[in-house]
């Protein structure tokens, strides 16, 4: 029924595409919380296979770093590189 002002009384008073605007929000809604519970329960924190780009460093790669560094001396550099190749 037209009463002046709209269409009121049989479901014309928002538009004939209202549930149209209607999933569109549900939809970003789940989206929106699907991201928020991905990202705070799978964060890529040291995982390799994150897609992130980061590989983790060999343990060869950082023991030697170390030595380079100066924080580990000849000998206890050569144990444990003897201890990881084995």
């Amino acid at each position: 029924m037209y009463d002046g002002y709209g269409w009121h009384g049989y479901g014309m008073g928002y538009g004939p595409f209202w549930w149209v605007f209607m999933v569109l929000i549900w939809l970003l809604l789940v989206v929106g919380i699907a991201a928020i519970v991905k990202s705070l329960f799978f964060s890529s924190h040291g995982a390799a296979a994150s897609g992130s780009g980061h590989e983790p460093k060999a343990a060869l790669q950082i023991l030697e770093e170390r030595y380079a560094r100066g924080e580990i001396g000849k000998e206890e550099f050569e144990q444990k590189r003897k201890d990881l190749r084995a």
